[in-house]
């Protein structure tokens, strides 16, 4: 994740190494210059994305028949009003004035053709004025006569958390001082409903392991009266600490962060909190795991997406998880009594997650029923429980493809509508389709056919929903579908991409190559530099991201680069990103394939995906092979170097989790499994650290670390570096002082250290001294 961070810090690179020797730069330019890193340049999101003329961006509903969105071209961008009913999409107000208004309003100024880069949202009001919010600040806007002025707020105290909004608007709740408290929104009354919080005993923090903020994690009833949430004990807790790097005594950051193997970890104590009568309900059960079905995080996506309330607030259901993610277990509580009933429990071999990136359960007390998604099929499908005897109804869903993520479910008509991969014969394995299906039976009907990603926006009362469709070749189309049928009632917009192929734009290669088992389908990304030429000999460079949760793929849909992949590419490389076994949204076997042994990290499936293509494409020159990758990428380039030495030749290894004990509990044990040691102090921990294997190290090897990184602590890299020296090793170093996880402001420098150092040590040629690489603001 990424933060603003101070100007002026400085970067250290430390290290030395030796080239390859010479044969292996056969056919290689002497010099890349600083006009091929322009042209690279020009391959980066931020430049290309405004070349890209009429795609529709931040699709919002504004009510059930009329949705917003952002157009763009040479002339920059607008704001587009489209009413469902007719199909017809009109401005929705003249931006050059509204620029004027938000800026007279703001006190800064506002770029009318990019006023995307303004407004972070955009919203209706009762009084029909337009919402924005800017920066965390909403404004209110009239469009007849465009005028702003800020939304009126009650302000707390300095220390308090954000707001968490009941759904009547009246109320929000925020946390202080370790405890919960609501403030009325029209009066900024405020009153305290918990008082036995204490420090690191306190009400819906959010605060352990690499999430550490003070949003409130809470569900509010439907009818704003209650307060579904924790008392979060982290007392014995493991502490983390970081020093940052500023003149005079160093500002040091200590929080609670739990470790691998730890006796304590962060543990929650359910509760109900009656709003009106500040009543506490403690559940009537033991302290749960500070865990999901789904994430690393109690809370996934902003929310508790794992405890789900009645419509009348008189019940809720929630999934308790084991420690290590294995077993779950449906319950519900009642809200007055805090009793608490089992439902229904699942385990799985290595773990149980609820939806691929989604948490796809849905608790339905009207019909006495939940809607259960799970892969013991070894496929993800929906399962219909029976609510009162936890018995199993019926199975929703079957077949060899995956129910991705529910988007809605209308109890009414007992209608899921949601997302699947891998189930239209001859599609694409990854695209996203819309379905929809009954819940009482019947195949699911498919409701956009095109061979394509798909990204779905529903309208609240479910009746349309905004479709945007794209390859990686092709991009994207923008059209209206009936929500019952799929039937397209209008095109919104067709992306032009003209301008972007005029400024040099290529399109990425898709890419099929067989796993390590000789017979698995394995799918990726070849990107060739613009001015390819098939007679040249090409150094390759593997990009990667091993999992699990996520792959190295960062998109099969239409994107104008995909990171900085083409951009690298420029310079003279072939960059290839294959998805290796191991990873999401294919078969449950597939994503088992490394359980229990991160230190697979796919690497046998990048080694005889990037022969298979050698084999298939002469230009690839497998003597100059690279890897780099960020976070879990930078923990697969460290053991492709240490594991792959002969293969790999110079890497480039970004914040890597290098040994997970010291990364959090939840990530980790869930993957690899709780720690298990041997009398002789040996553990199933002890394969997946890569200084265990740094001795066998040779070729190039870039490190990086950000210093005030508090995702996965720079202690992870260092305890390579210390493994590295002990070994006599020679390498590169390049540590960024004030740096988190994303780098930041530091991004551009390291961006331009990594080409140089692939031109250097895997091309063999010189690189530009100090390029600086300059994004657009």
């Amino acid at each position: 994740m990424g933060v603003k961070l101070d100007r002026g810090a400085c970067a250290l690179v430390i290290g030395a190494g030796v080239a390859l020797s010479s044969g292996a730069f056969a056919q290689s330019p002497a010099k890349v210059t600083a006009a091929d890193y322009d042209r690279a340049v020009k391959m980066l999101s931020p430049n290309t994305m405004p070349l890209v003329d009429h795609a529709a961006q931040n699709i919002t509903w504004l009510d059930d028949k009329t949705f917003v969105w952002f157009d763009n071209d040479a002339n920059g961008v607008r704001v587009v009003k489209t009413d469902a009913t007719t199909g017809k999409s009109v401005a929705a107000f003249d931006v050059a004035r509204m620029a004027k208004a938000l800026a007279s309003a703001t006190g800064k100024p506002v770029d009318a053709k990019r006023i995307d880069k303004t407004l972070y949202g955009v919203g209706l009001n009762a009084d029909g004025r337009y919402d924005f919010s800017v920066k965390g600040t909403h404004y209110l806007c009239e469009v007849s006569k465009p005028r702003c002025v800020a939304k009126p707020t009650t302000k707390g105290k300095a220390g308090d958390g954000p707001g968490n909004a009941s759904p009547d608007g009246k109320r929000e709740a925020f946390i202080r001082d370790w405890n919960l408290w609501v403030r009325e929104t029209a009066t900024g009354k405020e009153t305290q409903l918990t008082t036995d919080g204490v420090e690191d005993f306190g009400y819906a923090t959010n605060n352990a392991g690499w999430v550490h903020d003070d949003s409130a994690i809470l569900v509010w009833s439907p009818d704003s009266s209650k307060i579904a949430t924790f008392q979060q004990d982290q007392r014995k807790t493991s502490t983390m600490a970081l020093v940052g790097t500023n003149v005079g005594a160093p500002k040091i950051e200590t929080w609670k962060y739990p470790f691998v193997g730890d006796k304590d970890v962060t543990m929650i104590e359910r509760v109900v909190i009656d709003v009106p009568t500040a009543k506490v309900v403690r559940l009537k059960m033991p302290a749960d795991q500070h865990r999901s079905t789904q994430c690393d995080d109690v809370s996934c996506f902003g929310g508790w997406e794992d405890v789900q309330w009645s419509k009348d607030g008189k019940t809720l259901a929630f999934v308790s998880t084991s420690r290590d993610h294995t077993k779950s277990w449906v319950r519900t509580a009642d809200a007055a009594t805090g009793a608490v009933k089992d439902i229904f429990d699942e385990s799985a071999k290595n773990w149980f997650e609820s939806g691929i990136n989604a948490i796809n359960w849905r608790y339905l007390p009207e019909s006495n029923e939940i809607l259960w998604w799970s892969q013991r099929s070894n496929w993800g499908h929906l399962y219909l429980y029976d609510l009162g005897t936890g018995k199993l109804k019926r199975q929703v869903t079957e077949g060899d493809w995956n129910v991705a993520e529910v988007l809605r479910l209308d109890p009414a008509s007992r209608t899921v509508w949601f997302t699947g991969v891998n189930r239209e014969e001859g599609h694409h394995p990854y695209h996203q389709h819309l379905y929809k299906v009954n819940l009482d039976g019947g195949a699911p009907a498919l409701l956009s056919p095109e061979d394509a990603q798909h990204a779905f926006k529903l309208s609240d009362d479910g009746k349309y929903v905004v479709d945007s469709y794209s390859t990686t070749a092709v991009p994207p189309v923008t059209v209206l579908r009936d929500a019952n049928d799929g039937k397209v009632l209008a095109e919104i917009a067709k992306a032009d991409i003209t301008r972007l192929k005029a400024a040099g734009w290529v399109a990425p290669e898709p890419i099929v190559v067989k796993a390590r088992d000789g017979k698995t389908d394995l799918y990726g990304m070849l990107f060739k530099p613009s001015n390819f030429d098939p007679n040249k000999k090409y150094p390759i460079v593997n990009y990667v991201y091993p999992g699990p949760q996520v792959g190295s793929v960062r998109t099969y849909g239409f994107a104008p680069s995909h990171g900085d992949n083409q951009a690298l590419a420029e310079l003279g490389f072939v960059v290839v990103a294959i998805d290796g076994m191991g990873t999401p949204y294919r078969s449950k076997a597939f994503h088992d394939a490394y359980a229990k042994n991160i230190g697979d990290n796919t690497l046998p499936d990048q080694v005889t995906g990037m022969k298979q293509l050698a084999e298939r494409f002469p230009w690839i020159d497998l003597s100059r092979v690279g890897i780099w990758g960020h976070s879990g990428g930078g923990n697969a380039t460290g053991t492709a170097l240490f594991r792959y030495g002969d293969f790999f030749k110079v890497g480039i290894a970004e914040s890597g989790n290098h040994d997970n004990r010291n990364y959090e509990d939840d990530w980790a044990e869930k993957w690899q499994g709780l720690l298990v040691a041997g009398k002789d102090g040996k553990s199933n921990y002890d394969d997946q650290a890569n200084q265990n294997h740094a001795g066998k190290f040779k070729g190039k090897l870039l490190l990086m670390h950000g210093l005030m990184d508090d995702n996965v602590p720079p202690q992870s890299t260092l305890l390579v570096v210390d493994a590295l020296i002990k070994a006599n090793k020679d390498f590169d170093l390049l540590l960024l002082p004030n740096a988190r996880h994303g780098y930041g402001e530091y991004s551009p420098y390291v961006m331009r250290k990594r080409w140089d150092y692939f031109v250097e040590h895997l091309m063999g040629a010189e690189h530009p001294d100090a390029y600086e690489v300059k994004l657009p603001k």
